[in-house]
């Protein structure tokens, strides 16, 4: 129904390109989000669109507060300690994963219910300020990646990588 596009290939030894590959998902799985409600009107619930919705879910619950948890723990206070300009616009991502945190929660209700069959139809506003949300954050967040790039030294980007995975196996194991 929705397909994602490839994704491309990253691994924890370069951490800030899993921070883009998270983003990288986070826009594929809005494009996703934006389709739905006209989706939902033409065609209705489908074996797809369940599979594609418990995809989203699962993302959006799992890996998107880990990834914000990796900026939060690891990559804005390692940013900080040699950008300190950058401590604004890190006060204003932190604020804005928790509208995103709450923006989900009322989204991840009506994609658990529509998955569960109890209503048919989608609040697509609710759906635009979701995207408009991670949009706008995204717009922020990739140009500090990119000082990070040039800021961070290679031992670094390393300990934070490993840092990151730690988190993953920890969640998993949990």
């Amino acid at each position: 129904m929705l397909n994602l596009d490839p994704q491309q290939f990253a691994s924890w030894a370069q951490p800030l390109d899993m921070l883009y590959a998270c983003h990288t998902k986070v826009k594929n799985f809005c494009r996703q989000l934006q389709k739905l409600p006209d989706y939902l009107e033409q065609q209705g619930m489908t074996a797809a669109l369940e599979r594609d919705i418990a995809q989203i879910l699962t993302y959006f619950n799992q890996a998107a507060p880990l990834h914000h948890e990796d900026e939060e723990k690891d990559f804005f206070p390692a940013l900080i300690k040699h950008y300190p300009q950058a401590q604004e616009e890190i006060e204003r991502l932190e604020q804005q994963h928790i509208m995103l945190h709450r923006n989900w929660s009322l989204l991840s209700a009506q994609l658990l219910a529509l998955k569960e069959g109890k209503r048919s139809d989608i609040d697509a506003e609710l759906i635009k300020a979701f995207i408009a949300g991670y949009d706008s954050h995204i717009a922020i967040e990739e140009p500090l990646f990119e000082l990070g790039k040039k800021y961070l030294s290679a031992t670094e980007l390393n300990a934070m990588g490993k840092i990151m995975s730690k988190r993953r196996l920890a969640v998993s194991a949990g």
